[in-house]
């Protein structure tokens, strides 16, 4: 399969965008530390003030182009799918999207299968793939969770949420009956996630049109922003479960399917004196086989105000990437910007820290089905294009999350 190879990490644009990062975070930092002088001074600048945010916010539009370069240079494109394919299967396939009139020639020559109560026909298998690889590049959710790809609406998976008895016994002692495990049985529903692209007839003839590229790049975009609002937020009807909607407690007092949050120190904000220690008190929350996978989540809000924090020996706990590929880092963890994260405010659950690999897990049923629509929004013609995808929490404590609250 060919990737699209926009910008390489070794690129003179990627080694420019990179080289602007450090340069605009180094100017931040000088600005910053002068802000910070100037407070402990009580002799505020206001021109000082909005110098910070000027540079604060081109750090960060630095930092999201390098974000999606990186995601472009991940992308697959669709012209390598079809060397697998035969010539025919992927004429009817073409010959159904421009026309509407080859139904019958995809399901013979293609084998795809049409489906009875939805309508419309699967798509081929490479071109679900190429689907399926770029929702990887552009969900940030799909790139820290697990992805598994089921053949029925709904996956189960038992867990087990107390683990095994166990113990240590003389060598020829009796060995006690141990209790058995405690089991629960997860169940994770696929829901329907639909796009709807427009294209005229025009289009559609232009011979220079790779279809599937374009039924591919029409989809992504709304797939990805309808997941990622389900994934973080979701309630779980006809929709995934987001980790931010299950039962949250104060970590100390946590069980097994309650998310344990760890209080920021300050009501709507973080504590005044050494907010970066709370932080510390995040990364410490979850069991030690969580932290070496371990990741923050928050939207880049959030990120612009822990950008300033400094650790006690007065380094700054936030670090840009150093080349294309990385992302920026905080007390040495990575840092995935997601967008529908809370702001800061009031009791919300703005950060999250934690192994999403772990945690989370993402569903997706096999098969997208494309239905050609030519009559409903004339003179477009629509592809009403479907998947099936579900999502919930795993494991509740791989994931810990920091509550905006004194207490």
């Amino acid at each position: 399969m060919k990737e699209t190879k926009q910008a390489p990490a070794g690129s003179p644009e990627a080694r420019l965008l990179v080289g602007e990062m450090l340069a605009a975070f180094e100017a931040f930092k000088d600005a910053n530390d002068q802000r910070l002088a100037a407070i402990e001074r009580k002799a505020a600048d206001g021109l000082l003030e909005e110098k910070v945010a000027r540079i604060d916010q081109a750090v960060s539009q630095a930092q999201a182009r390098l974000e999606r370069i990186g995601a472009e240079a991940r992308r697959p494109m669709l012209g390598g799918e079809d060397q697998g394919a035969a010539p025919e299967a992927k004429a009817a396939w073409d010959g159904y999207l421009k026309t509407g009139t080859a139904a019958q020639m995809l399901e013979v020559k293609a084998g795809l299968s049409s489906g009875a109560s939805s309508g419309g026909y699967v798509v081929p298998p490479e071109t679900e793939r190429a689907i399926e690889r770029r929702l990887m590049a552009a969900s940030p959710m799909r790139e820290i969770a697990t992805v598994r790809t089921v053949a029925a609406g709904l996956f189960r998976k038992p867990v087990s949420t107390a683990g095994v008895a166990s113990g240590w016994v003389a060598e020829t002692a009796a060995r006690p009956e141990t209790d058995p495990a405690t089991l629960a049985l997860l169940e994770f529903p696929a829901a329907d996630l639909y796009a709807n692209p427009a294209a005229t007839q025009a289009l559609l003839e232009d011979a220079m049109l790779d279809l599937d590229e374009w039924l591919a790049a029409e989809v992504e975009d709304a797939f990805a922003a309808q997941e990622t609002q389900a994934f973080v937020n979701g309630d779980g009807v006809n929709k995934p479960r987001g980790f931010l909607s299950y039962p949250t407690v104060a970590d100390a007092t946590a069980v097994w399917g309650q998310i344990g949050y760890v209080a920021s120190g300050a009501a709507g904000g973080f504590a005044s004196g050494s907010p970066a220690d709370r932080l510390i008190d995040l990364v410490y929350a979850p069991k030690a086989q969580y932290r070496p996978n371990g990741r923050f989540v928050m939207n880049r809000r959030t990120v612009s105000a822990i950008r300033k924090f400094k650790d006690a020996d007065g380094n700054y706990i936030w670090q840009p990437a150093a080349r294309l590929g990385d992302t920026a880092s905080l007390l040495g963890y990575p840092v995935t910007e997601i967008e529908t994260m809370p702001d800061v405010a009031a009791n919300s659950l703005s950060i999250a820290f934690g192994d999403f690999q772990r945690g989370y897990l993402i569903v997706d049923r096999a098969g997208v089905r494309v239905l050609r629509d030519p009559y409903s929004a004339k003179p477009y013609v629509l592809f009403y294009t479907t998947k099936r995808v579900g999502g919930a929490v795993t494991n509740s404590e791989a994931i810990k999350l920091m509550k905006f609250a004194a207490s």
